[in-house]
C-alpha cells in the first residue's frame, strides 16, 4: 500500500514532519537499496517512549508491587504483543521493504511489524509530545491488553513448568544463515545439560520461541 497518509487516518494523528512517519516506515533491506535511513534509531527511541506510557498506563491501573508491575509490562509490550496491537492498523501494508524483504513475507514477520509499531512510537514523539504518543497507545493498545495478557508466550510455559521442577533453562543460536535482511534462526533449548527443543525463525526470538514450543509438546507427549 505505501500510503502514509491512510496510516495518519487511521491513527488519528497527522504529522507536522511528514519526513518523521516515512522513516518510521523504512525497513533497513528497503534503506540499504534507496540509500536512505532506516527505522532502526527511531524504533530505539519508541521502544523507550512504549516502556514509560506503558509503565504509566499500568501505575495507574495495577496496585500491586513492583514485580507484578514488571512481568505485566514485559508481557504488554513484547513482540508478539506489538505485532497484535499492529495487525489491528494493518501496519504491514504501509511499510517500505527492499525487494528480497518483500518477497520473502517481510510484511508479515513479527519482529518487522514490532519494530516498526515502536518506530512510529518515536516519530510521533520527535513530530510533537510524549502526550501525543500516549494517545497512541490508550487508542490501539491499551484496548488489546487483555488478550495479550490471557495467552502465555511458549518460553514463559516452559520457564514456569521447568522452575516448579527446580530445572534450569538455557537456549542457544546454533545456526545464523542467510544475507542480512533474509536471515534464518535456529536455537535449541536444554533443561539442565539435556537437549529439550529445537526451533527456526526469522529472528533470534522468533527461533526461541519455537525451540520453546517444540519443548513443550515433546513434554506432553511424554
Amino acid at each position: 500500500m505505501n500510503n502514509p497518509e491512510k496510516l495518519e487516518e487511521i491513527l488519528g494523528y497527522h504529522f507536522n514532519n511528514k519526513e518523521l512517519l516515512i522513516t518510521a516506515l523504512t525497513h533497513s533491506s528497503y534503506a540499504n537499496e534507496h540509500d536512505t535511513e532506516c527505522n532502526e534509531r527511531m524504533e530505539f527511541l519508541g521502544d523507550a517512549v512504549l516502556e514509560l506510557a506503558m509503565s504509566k498506563y499500568l501505575y495507574s491501573k495495577i496496585h500491586l508491587d513492583e514485580g507484578v508491575l514488571t512481568k505485566t509490562r514485559a508481557k504488554a509490550v513484547c513482540e508478539p504483543a506489538l505485532d497484535l496491537y499492529a495487525s489491528k492498523i494493518n501496519l504491514g501494508s504501509f511499510l517500505f521493504l527492499g525487494k528480497g524483504e518483500e518477497a520473502t513475507g517481510g510484511r508479515t514477520r513479527p519482529a518487522i511489524i514490532a519494530d516498526a509499531l515502536e518506530a512510529i512510537l518515536g516519530a510521533v514523539f520527535l513530530d510533537s509530545s510524549f502526550e501525543e504518543a500516549c494517545k497512541i497507545v490508550d487508542e490501539f493498545f491499551i484496548p488489546y491488553m487483555d488478550d495479550v495478557l490471557k495467552n502465555k508466550d511458549y518460553k514463559s510455559q516452559l520457564q514456569e513448568k521447568l522452575q516448579s521442577e527446580k530445572r534450569s533453562i538455557r537456549y542457544e543460536i546454533t545456526k545464523d544463515e542467510g544475507p542480512a535482511n533474509n536471515k534464518t534462526f535456529e536455537a535449541v533449548v536444554f533443561m539442565d545439560e539435556i537437549l529439550m527443543g529445537r526451533g527456526v525463525g526469522k529472528s533470534k526470538k522468533e527461533a526461541q520461541q519455537n525451540a520453546a514450543k517444540d519443548a513443550l509438546e515433546k513434554e506432553a507427549q511424554v
